[in-house]
């Protein structure tokens, strides 16, 4: 597994491209409300990264259609936005992928419309805490696998179980590149390529209820949990500067 170390310079270009991924998902945090269509929100993130100098890179992408991810409710990732008008209660992930002179952003939030329940609520804050739980535990030295147990903890600890077979990513001049960085442990802790400084990854727990399970539906692209319950997601691109993490995908 070869993982590519960043130099200084490449970090600031890979900072660039998420930089606008942020301000695009910020975007979609402030329009997120009672009658907002998916399509609608997918077209004004598109323009915003376009505005930008940058392409969203996840349109065309293995076939994808679309500029954003939009996931709705039971939809944990992957989702392709619809004529669908957000309802109060609803809860949504957004996606966003950008290209900025060849480099790479990626993050992603989920949000709830209008005032959602108490359950949905710690949905969300499992997916946000997890996420950044993982990033302040990252040093250099520690390996990927120990990472993903991290992650794996903080989601079982919180009463809810990670998707299987969908996984955080390295990224640079490429949307995914080495190494994969599952939410769960597979094999041992103390196996496996170490973090280093210069390496640039992407983390993105993604929490199901009660099944780990997923089921692609006919779309063939909106991912779900075989429990047929909500999900949620959130991302963040960093990158590993002086021994700890640094969050790249801020507006």
């Amino acid at each position: 597994m070869a993982i590519s170390l960043k130099k200084p310079q490449e970090i600031e270009k890979l900072r660039a491209a998420n930089k606008i991924v942020g301000g695009a998902l910020e975007l979609m945090r402030a329009n997120t409300k009672v009658g907002a269509s998916l399509k609608d929100l997918d077209a004004m993130a598109e323009d915003y990264i376009r505005s930008h100098g940058a392409k969203p890179s996840f349109k065309g992408l293995y076939g994808f259609p679309n500029a954003v991810c939009t996931s709705l409710n039971q939809v944990i990732i992957h989702g392709i936005p619809t004529d669908y008008k957000l309802q109060e209660g609803d809860v949504i992930g957004f996606d966003i992928g950008t290209e900025l002179d060849g480099w790479f952003g990626d993050a992603a939030i989920s949000v709830g419309v209008g005032k959602i329940d108490a359950q949905d609520e710690a949905l969300i804050a499992c997916a946000k805490n997890t996420l950044y739980n993982a990033i302040d535990s990252i040093r250099d030295g520690m390996r990927f696998k120990e990472l993903s147990e991290i992650l794996q903890s903080t989601i079982l600890d919180a009463g809810y179980v990670p998707l299987r077979d969908f996984c955080g990513h390295g990224i640079g001049r490429k949307p995914h590149e080495e190494p994969q960085i599952p939410n769960y442990l597979v094999g041992k802790a103390k196996a496996g390529p170490k973090i280093k400084n210069g390496m640039v990854f992407c983390l993105e727990p993604m929490i199901c209820q009660k099944d780990s399970k997923p089921i692609i539906l006919a779309n063939g692209w909106d991912v779900v949990s075989a429990d047929g319950l909500r999900g949620s997601h959130y991302e963040h691109t960093v990158a590993v500067i002086n021994g700890k993490a640094e969050i790249l995908s801020l507006a």
